[in-house]
């Protein structure tokens, strides 16, 4: 005889509605315990998704030998697979002027004023390297733990891991600026993970959500969704893939709760005026309001308990993707600081004033880096790939603030102390939420599946 599915039984002893209530209840003991390997030190993540690859010499990685050498030749032994380069080009010093910024002295450069007026909150790491100089690649590689993907996203793994902390809302939530970066929605995707586990995604423009106001009655609703329960019942019981219809059955519970949810959250006219003067959501630039607002959004859903929200910038020329800048470096690398360097300094300041910034933390990662030298020097010159060594930060969550961690060469070329992978990122932010990410693990293909695979471990010098 098959054994009843907790499903089955609350479907076979009461009718309609009411007890799929009580199953979101007990969707809540089932799959939302906290696995808890530990004592957390953060409940949430925001990850601001730099896509494209900021330069890390030209942000958080000074180095004054750049421009005494500008324009003589990078020479054989500067040459790597993991860069785009070759012996003929030339050193390029860097665009924009650092200076040591607030009590700790971290040096940021003038490119991202706003984010250096919160240097002392931030942890800087510059020596990350990574697999392959390749946009899809590394943001795939950064997202899921491996390059070639097809496995679930760091926000899923969250998700899963942490279980929810609010029933009306979903665990990951994807802040959309009208761009999908290289690699695909994979890099948000839940694979082999329940499908509940998979970001939502709320658009900046337009309606935020499709379908979230009800096109029936809240009767007829509870009707269909007791239907659908019913018929995901019977179809279980004739597979063995009991975790996908479950999945798919709280995906239609969280649809109906989030639709009181949703809206409140993305309608920002609640909020003081000072509030959107910090952020820049009048800003009259366009692409600056709605990336503001995003960031604002994030916040909000950071207080109603959202696990892993990411923010993803939005692409304005015309290039393989909005970090990228192969030439056009100056123009195009200032129109990114204009659109993001505000938001994210107010998204940080004002989880502090709140007190949630010690329970959230706040990365700003691009997926790789760009090379300190270029073909040639011009007006309209650029950078190309580069994941020899690179730039992010860390703030809040317990990460050390007004600190740099690892080296690069004199010219920022490659990695000379410290040399981290993203998997070690991944495995500190895990130790912070409170889980092993060892542990973390589920059951696909015959073996325990996790986010780092054979890889990371906890950086205890990043943390306080």
């Amino acid at each position: 005889m098959t054994p009843f599915s907790r499903r089955h039984l609350l479907q076979h002893t009461s009718l309609g509605f009411g007890m799929m209530a009580f199953s979101s209840l007990a969707s809540r003991v089932s799959f939302g315990k906290p696995l808890a390997h530990h004592a957390a030190k953060a409940k949430h993540v925001i990850l601001c998704f730099m896509d494209g690859g900021p330069s890390h010499v030209d942000t958080f990685d000074p180095k004054p030998a750049l421009a005494e050498h500008e324009g003589k030749a990078i020479g054989k032994e500067h040459v790597s697979i993991l860069s785009q380069s070759n012996a003929a080009r030339v050193w390029l010093g860097a665009r924009w002027k650092f200076r040591q910024r607030g009590q700790s002295g971290l040096p940021v450069s003038d490119l991202l004023p706003h984010i250096a007026s919160i240097a002392d909150d931030l942890c800087v790491v510059r020596s990350l390297v990574g697999k392959q100089p390749l946009h899809g690649q590394q943001a795939l590689l950064m997202h899921t733990g491996r390059e070639t993907g097809r496995a679930p996203s760091w926000g899923s793994w969250v998700s899963y891991g942490l279980g929810s902390d609010n029933e009306n809302l979903p665990n990951y939530v994807l802040l959309n600026n009208d761009w999908i970066p290289n690699g695909g929605f994979e890099n948000f995707g839940s694979s082999f993970l329940p499908a509940n586990n998979a970001a939502m995604m709320l658009r900046a423009k337009g309606t935020p959500v499709d379908n979230i106001v009800p096109s029936d009655t809240l009767n007829i609703q509870k009707e269909k969704l007791a239907l659908l329960a019913q018929q995901d019942v019977q179809f279980g019981e004739t597979t063995s893939q009991n975790d996908a219809i479950d999945a798919a059955v709280r995906n239609y519970e969280k649809a109906f709760l989030m639709q009181s949810s949703i809206p409140g959250i993305a309608d920002l006219s609640d909020e003081p005026e000072y509030i959107h003067r910090l952020y820049g959501t009048d800003s009259k630039n366009d692409f600056q309001k709605y990336y503001a607002m995003q960031c604002l959004r994030a916040r909000r859903l950071v207080e109603q308990g959202v696990r892993f929200i990411e923010i993803t910038c939005p692409l304005t020329h015309v290039n393989n993707s909005p970090w990228d800048q192969h030439g056009q470096l100056v123009k195009h690398h200032n129109e990114n600081a204009l659109i993001t360097d505000q938001s994210v300094a107010a998204l940080i300041k004002d989880l502090k004033q709140r007190g949630l910034l010690d329970e959230t933390i706040v990365i700003w990662a691009g997926e790789m880096g760009r090379t300190p030298h270029t073909p040639r020097i011009h007006e309209a010159a650029g950078r190309d790939h580069h994941v020899n060594g690179y730039s992010i930060f860390l703030a809040g969550g317990g990460f050390k603030g007004g600190s740099a961690y690892g080296t690069t060469d004199e010219f920022g070329n490659r990695v000379a102390e410290n040399p981290l992978l993203i998997q070690d990122i991944h495995a500190t932010v895990f130790h912070q939420l409170g889980l092993d990410h060892e542990r973390l693990t589920y059951r696909f293909g015959g073996r325990d599946v996790s986010l780092t695979d054979v890889h990371g471990h906890v950086v205890q010098d990043l943390l306080t």
